[in-house]
């Protein structure tokens, strides 16, 4: 070992102690932030609520959605009956909630199938608000602190009052023949409805319109955890589907390298890590030429051209090409047998197709549906092309 190489090597040293000392020596501040991540144990979080779920439904067992409801949901849907394989409560709670028209569609369907939908967030999906008749207001010019309170006479004692992270959001118009009041929320002399039940089909919506309530800061004061064990009291003791799929920290987005950049010590082993590399690259690097392999030109006849297409897609596995000339074909199926224009596929489409094919317009609007879902998606799975092609052989054959 030379004497640049030892220096290079001390030099890194004091580096990555100099680093530690400074990373230890900064005082620990409080995040603030509105994660409303289940995980966090910061005032924001809901980690308290999520690990009370099964003392609060006893009987219940709690399921972590990872991905949109949408792909959640569509998965457990039964084709053949029209019926969905599970049954439960599906919740989320969250600041704004980022659920896209199709996963709303989704809820909605999940929803008139029996099953039950909690959502706590200051404003719900646009689909689902239009879907149950349903107007939210926003009063931006509030001050101070809110009383929560709830409907029944029961809860009386449950009612609670919360100073920070508020928001003033609350229900202006209500379908007054499926929708029950359940609580209310007053600033200063003020009360305004925040949480309603709407019924939908076999199946209701319980919307609340203040997250803040179930996060961990307000659930440590006092006796705030009666009032959220009293909201979620009007829920069934069935399976609970607790989406996780908005909970991915803002700073580190999904990457692989999410749990190694949010620890302080693994942050700086991994950077100093890639300093490492690149001076080694830099002071070592060699202009070298590989060996080129010769490789045979491929024979020019059909069938070697079709495995080599075939060879093609199933080494780099691009099920997002399949999946699109399975679309295509399906398409033109549709404009040579029936002779439907498949350039806009809106509710007119999906009906005009139901007359025409005689299928159930609630079948063809879910295949619809996933056809868009998959143009829209991007790197698409094999799991995606199996739904895909079952869907539509269930078209066909059905």
């Amino acid at each position: 070992m030379n004497k640049t190489v030892k220096t290079y090597i001390v030099l890194l040293i004091l580096l990555f102690i100099g680093a530690v000392a400074i990373e230890l020596s900064k005082p620990k501040t409080i995040n603030w932030s509105q994660t409303y991540n289940e995980t966090h144990k910061i005032p924001y979080g809901t980690i308290i609520l999520y690990e009370q779920l099964k003392t609060l439904f006893p009987e219940s067992t709690v399921e972590n959605v990872k991905v949109t409801p949408y792909e959640y949901f569509d998965a457990l849907y039964n084709w053949q009956d029209s019926t969905y394989s599970v049954s439960g409560t599906y919740m989320q709670i969250d600041n704004f909630t980022n659920i896209d028209e199709v996963s709303a569609q989704e809820l909605l369907d999940f929803t008139s199938h029996g099953n039950d939908v909690f959502i706590a967030t200051n404003y719900p999906p646009q689909k689902i608000l239009d879907s149950l008749s349903i107007d939210i207001n926003n009063d931006y010019d509030f001050k101070g602190k809110a009383e929560f309170s709830l409907a029944n006479t029961i809860f009386q004692k449950d009612s609670i009052t919360i100073e920070k992270g508020l928001s003033n959001y609350y229900f202006a118009e209500l379908d007054s023949t499926k929708t029950t009041v359940l609580g209310y929320q007053k600033f200063d002399s003020i009360s305004r409805i925040n949480y309603v039940k709407i019924e939908h089909g076999s199946g209701n919506f319980y919307i609340h319109l203040q997250p803040v309530a179930f996060t961990n800061y307000h659930l440590l004061k006092k006796e705030n955890k009666k009032y959220a064990a009293a909201v979620l009291s009007y829920l069934t003791n069935d399976t609970i589907y607790f989406d996780s799929s908005n909970k991915i920290d803002s700073d580190l987005g999904d990457s692989p390298l999410r749990f190694i950049l949010s620890k302080p010590a693994l942050k700086w082993a991994w950077y100093l890590a890639l300093i490492t590399l690149v001076s080694f690259m830099i002071f070592n690097a060699k202009r070298k030429q590989r060996i080129i392999k010769v490789i045979k030109p491929l024979e020019n006849t059909t069938i070697a051209f079709t495995k080599t297409i075939g060879n093609l897609y199933y080494e780099t596995k691009d099920h997002d090409t399949i999946i699109d000339k399975k679309i295509t074909y399906f398409l033109e199926h549709l404009r040579r047998n029936y002779y439907l224009d498949t350039q806009l596929l809106d509710d007119k489409f999906i009906k005009n197709l139901s007359l025409k094919s005689g299928k159930k317009p609630t079948d063809i609007k879910r295949l619809i549906n996933l056809i868009l879902q998959l143009k829209a998606k991007r790197d698409c799975n094999e799991a995606d092309l199996l739904r895909l092609n079952k869907a539509i052989e269930a078209f066909y054959t059905k």
